[in-house]
């Protein structure tokens, strides 16, 4: 049977499991929660229902369809890795023209609600992180330099502020601080990963950091990035958009991955870098709850 039945050569359907991993579910969850944090830290209320149940359904399909267009531009560098060839592309689960039909689907669903339910503002930027997602990053950059995930990590930083326009209409000051803080903590939380997968990025043909310039040279730039993620983490405190909560949170939590970028870049392992990249995924979560946490201590009476 063909693929285009819904069968592969092994005579497995593609049944929903295969479509829910094409949105990539870990990846968005993450998005989804940070943009979450984002609705929340934007009013010293309560979110409206409306919005945040639109909001998170909206960003959480646009970034299930960015994440399955980027498998659909990724198939054949996918097969060649042993972290990605069991996707559904790779193994004929899904063939090309089913992953893009729903996709667009997919996208479409979600631009459409957070058009009509939240306001155009949250959804033209969800728009436009899609486009520097699925288009400018994953076509363009990630092929081109080893300092993708740099250039392209404004759009993977972008839902905090998604979240803060759902809200507001707007987007202020302290929403591009937390975008900034995802931004700075992109490279260091790649990095890792691509260091102890860097075989695989070598035959998959990708100039990711450590193959072109080697192992040495990305545990230097995960220990100054990290440095760059201290500071600017502590800015929410400094702009009085935080109080002490957040302070002593963060501040533990960067120790922490400091001893990580330090141990890494002295002695180095492939299960440190691991333990590395497992806990900058902790980090983000705690570090973005300890914000909501202390938002509300700080404006709910005590």
């Amino acid at each position: 049977m063909s693929a285009t039945t819904g069968m592969n050569p092994f005579g497995q359907k593609a049944d929903f499991n295969s479509f829910l991993t094409l949105c990539k579910p870990r990846v968005t969850a993450l998005i989804v929660f940070t943009a979450i944090i984002g609705m929340f830290l934007a009013t010293p209320g309560m979110v409206p229902l409306q919005i945040l149940f639109a909001g998170t359904i909206g960003i959480a399909m646009a970034s299930g369809a960015a994440a399955a267009f980027n498998h659909l531009i990724e198939q054949k560098i996918d097969a060649k890795m042993a972290r990605t060839r069991a996707r559904p592309l790779p193994t004929g689960q899904i063939n090309s023209k089913q992953t893009f039909i729903f996709a667009t689907i997919v996208a479409s669903i979600g631009l459409g609600i957070l058009y009509v339910f939240v306001n155009p503002l949250t959804m033209w930027l969800t728009f436009a992180t899609f486009i520097g997602y699925a288009v400018i990053y994953t076509v363009f950059l990630k092929p081109a330099t080893p300092m993708n995930i740099v250039i392209g990590g404004l759009s993977g930083a972008m839902p905090p502020a998604l979240g803060w326009a759902a809200v507001t209409g707007s987007v202020s000051a302290e929403a591009w601080i937390l975008v900034l803080i995802i931004f700075a903590w992109t490279p260091p939380h790649f990095w890792a990963l691509a260091l102890y997968r860097r075989e695989e990025y070598a035959k998959s043909g990708l100039p990711m950091l450590p193959v072109t310039h080697g192992e040495m040279y990305t545990r230097l730039h995960i220990l100054l990035y990290t440095i760059i993620l201290v500071a600017v983490t502590l800015i929410p405190f400094a702009m009085r958009m935080s109080g002490v909560i957040y302070l002593v949170s963060v501040l533990l939590l960067d120790l922490i991955f400091m001893m990580y970028a330090i141990k890494l870049y002295k002695n180095y392992s492939d299960a440190l870098a691991k333990s590395t990249f497992k806990y900058s995924i902790l980090y983000l979560m705690l570090l973005f709850f300890a914000l909501v946490v202390d938002h509300y201590w700080i404006i709910l009476p005590h």
